[in-house]
């Protein structure tokens, strides 16, 4: 059985696993990904794991899928970063029309790359929008083939059209990668390869039929318990996964240079009794927040409706356990990272710049503190007006 047909895309990241880790400095250096993986990637599925049936896709579960992403990160954290930020984008499939899908999707090698939303507006006009902006962090843009902009929406009147909550309502406008203008702005200290750049458009038409909202989980069209879920739910699972995949690697690498190594005129650091204590501490932290949001993932999907989406409750779980996971694994690469010494501090070590992606990482949004808040008041019966 060939990459393509295997059934289970943790299987077939691992397939990848050398040729990722042998692409892992010109990654770095370049900010790219070279043009052979990628389309070992594409070849792979790995960017269609959470795209609809409908267009083309596998609509992988949850926690399969955290799986796969995680087995990426283990040996390139920028790889895997694409790979979820190209499964984050394809969900918008589940809120457009067929034909939108095709025309997006048909390709085996689209992916749609984006960055979060700013303050850019698109003016309403006959069958579409008029669109004008710059928008930044659109990690994987520079192999994307189609783009999205999320945007406010303004009305032929001047009003700034309003979602069902009473806000202004965030429209995500999409487009051919050819019609965006590239800005090379990503020159970060760590996941240098996602090539997270900026990009902006001027007075580009959008047709009505390429565009819908992400805001709404109640909008999407595609059925299914995968999309049940929300697609910033899904979003922080992806992130999550990056973070385990880096934080086992480092302590693994942690583990094997502690079995030779003796700091002078001491036993080796395996055999020290502080060093034992909290490896199985580091090892209990990253299992227990794994397993918390796998089995937080399996047990709503398992019960997840085929069209309602998840409620509010269940979100706050999903979100609980993304934030958990993410800061535990950052506490378990930071004592790796502590423990190895001076070994840790060198280009080319198997820590220095896997300390370097986590500490990217764990900038994101979704890693920060905040949402224990958000979700404790849900916990505490007081829910916000809006829990995505």
């Amino acid at each position: 059985m060939d990459i393509q047909t295997r059934p289970d895309p943790v299987a077939r990241a691992r397939e990848l696993a050398a040729e990722i880790a042998a692409a892992a400095d010109e990654i770095e250096r370049t900010r790219r990904i070279p043009e052979a993986l990628l389309e070992r990637l594409h070849d792979s599925r790995l960017f269609r794991m959470l795209l609809p049936r409908s267009a083309g896709g596998d609509e992988t579960a949850p926690a399969l899928y955290v799986a796969a992403i995680e087995e990426l990160a283990r040996h390139d954290a920028s790889i895997a970063w694409n790979a979820f930020v190209a499964n984050s984008s394809s969900l918008i499939a589940a809120y457009l029309e067929p034909a939108a899908n095709h025309a997006i999707f048909a390709d085996p090698r689209s992916i749609v790359a984006w960055g979060p939303p700013n303050a850019s507006r698109a003016r309403a006009v006959d069958a579409g929008y008029r669109l004008t902006g710059k928008w930044d962090f659109a990690s994987g843009c520079r192999q994307a083939r189609w783009m999205g902009a999320h945007c406010h929406v303004l009305e032929a009147d001047g009003a700034l059209r309003l979602n069902r909550f009473g806000r202004p309502t965030v429209r995500t406008l999409l487009f051919p990668a050819s019609e965006a203008t590239l800005l090379d702005t990503w020159r970060t200290i760590g996941l240098r390869g996602t090539a997270s750049d900026s990009y902006s458009v001027n007075d580009l038409f959008v047709s009505e039929a390429f565009s819908t909202t992400r805001e709404d989980p109640t909008l999407r069209r595609e059925r299914g318990p995968l999309y049940a879920f929300t697609m910033q739910g899904l979003y922080a699972t992806g992130v999550a996964a990056v973070a385990f995949g880096i934080a086992r690697a480092m302590l693994s690498e942690f583990i094997t240079l502690a079995s030779r190594k003796a700091p002078r005129g001491l036993a080796r650091l395996a055999d020290n009794a502080v060093v034992q204590s909290d490896v199985a501490r580091a090892e209990a932290r990253l299992g227990a927040a794994r397993a918390y949001l796998i089995e937080t993932l399996t047990t709503i999907h398992a019960r997840a409706d085929d069209a309602a989406p998840i409620e509010v409750t269940d979100r706050a779980r999903v979100r609980l356990a993304c934030t958990n996971a993410i800061q535990g694994a950052a506490e378990v690469a930071d004592f790796a990272y502590k423990a190895a010494g001076v070994d840790a501090i060198f280009p080319g070590s198997p820590f220095e710049r896997r300390f370097r992606d986590m500490h990217t990482l764990s900038q994101q949004i979704q890693a920060r503190g905040a949402h224990f808040e958000s979700v404790g008041q849900i916990l505490l019966g007081m829910p916000p007006e809006e829990f995505l």
